[in-house]
């Protein structure tokens, strides 16, 4: 194998903009001494609160290298950490993410790391401890991390369940950050930020769904996200009526019960009508 199949253009990976990201307590703060030391970190919040945006933004501000997985239950260990594959010239390694990252000392995000199965979530282990190494079995290679090599998971404790957690063994390696959706002000600002529309409208986007969150566990698996009332506004921005506009981000994707989605509806009429 020639040196040159490992050789990987770091410039990539690196967030060129800055994501828009409005703090809500001193997460910002936390994680950069997080990230001096090192320390893995777990990021646990609801669907849609902007957990991806903040590593982003942290990539960013820290001017690092970010490599994110989506995870699946169909991901493999080789996904992650590579596999020989042929090609016209025979055999050749394939880096996985997991194992680029860990060579040029990018933060590796698994976003949704309960979705992976167990046994594959088992290799991240010696990344997130005193040997912060990755050993490549198939190809007889242990790798040390790179000095700037940090490992970031999140995940959605509202969907767990005793086949969808993380093992204990996993869940004490990290650091851990709590997210939740935004207090009214901040996500106010920021749906009237990234979606154009003004702070009145923005103000009845979150109004609306923070009734519908008070829905969750009683008809509803999950609460109307901030992402949900960004796209809302984006369409309102466009032109589309806020009724429609609502009924197609903050009614349609939630649920298909028909009970629920009236009450949604009235919920939406009630500022909008």
């Amino acid at each position: 194998m020639s040196m040159i199949e490992n050789v990987v253009d770091i410039e990539q990976y690196k967030v060129t903009k800055e994501p828009y990201y409005e703090a809500v307590g001193g997460e910002i703060e936390l994680y950069t001494s997080a990230y001096d030391v090192r320390m893995p970190m777990m990021i646990k919040g609801p669907t849609g609160c902007g957990k991806s945006r903040f590593v982003e933004h942290m990539a960013w501000k820290l001017g690092k290298p970010l490599i994110t997985v989506a995870c699946n239950e169909d991901m493999t260990a080789s996904d992650l950490v590579g596999r020989f594959l042929l090609d016209k010239d025979g055999t050749k390694w394939q880096d996985g993410p997991l194992t680029t990252a860990a060579r040029i000392g990018a933060i590796c995000y698994l976003d949704e790391i309960v979705e992976a199965r167990q046994d594959t979530t088992v290799v991240i282990h010696p990344l997130t401890d005193h040997r912060r190494t990755l050993p490549l079995d198939k190809k007889g290679e242990l790798i040390a991390a790179h000095p700037d090599f940090q490992l970031v998971i999140s995940y959605n404790p509202g969907y767990q369940s005793l086949m969808k957690d993380l093992k204990q063994s996993t869940k004490q390696r990290f650091g851990g950050l709590d997210f939740d959706y935004p207090e009214e002000k901040i996500e106010i600002n920021i749906v009237a930020k990234e979606s154009g529309v003004d702070e009145k409208i923005a103000e009845k986007l979150v109004h609306i769904a923070q009734r519908a969150r008070n829905l969750k566990g009683h008809g509803l698996d999950e609460g109307i996200s901030t992402r949900l009332l960004v796209y809302s506004g984006q369409l309102i921005a466009q032109g589309v009526s806020p009724l429609a506009a609502c009924s197609m981000t903050m009614v349609t994707p939630l649920t298909d019960d028909p009970d629920m989605r009236d009450t949604l509806h009235a919920a939406v009429e009630t500022f909008f009508g």
